[in-house]
């Protein structure tokens, strides 16, 4: 049987593979096992879970940060990323964040598609 820990990692390694030793390295010194508690709990116990799959749980959480507002910005930039990496199009970001505008208001809409074009100017500049 596969543990949540070893579940996490494989859904961490899908969407970042570099995810993992980040959050060590920028957590694990302030609060011990910080990452290997949120790679399980989060990605092993949520993430993987049946009934949705990773593209779809990726954007719902898409849509949840940006109703949450502009204080979420890095957590949404991140998880773009992450929506991205599940298969996501562009276009499927952008208008889950812009529905949001119905629920959380345009300025968290609008917040929500100022990290959009954050990130996509980063990958169009990568490339």
């Amino acid at each position: 049987m596969v543990s949540a820990l070893e579940k996490g990692r494989e859904v961490a390694q899908i969407l970042n593979p570099d995810l993992e030793q980040f959050l060590t390295e920028k957590y694990d010194g302030l609060l011990p096992d910080f990452t290997e508690s949120l790679i399980e709990w989060a990605y092993g116990r949520h993430y993987s879970r049946e009934g949705l799959d990773l593209k779809t749980r990726q954007i719902c959480t898409v849509a949840a940060l940006t109703v949450l507002g502009g204080q979420t910005a890095p957590q949404l930039k991140v998880n773009i990323e992450h929506t991205l990496a599940a298969g996501a199009s562009r276009t499927e970001v952008l208008e889950a964040i812009w529905q949001m505008a119905v629920y959380g208001g345009v300025p968290a809409a609008i917040n929500g598609l100022n990290a959009a074009k954050e990130v996509f100017d980063s990958h169009d500049q990568a490339a």
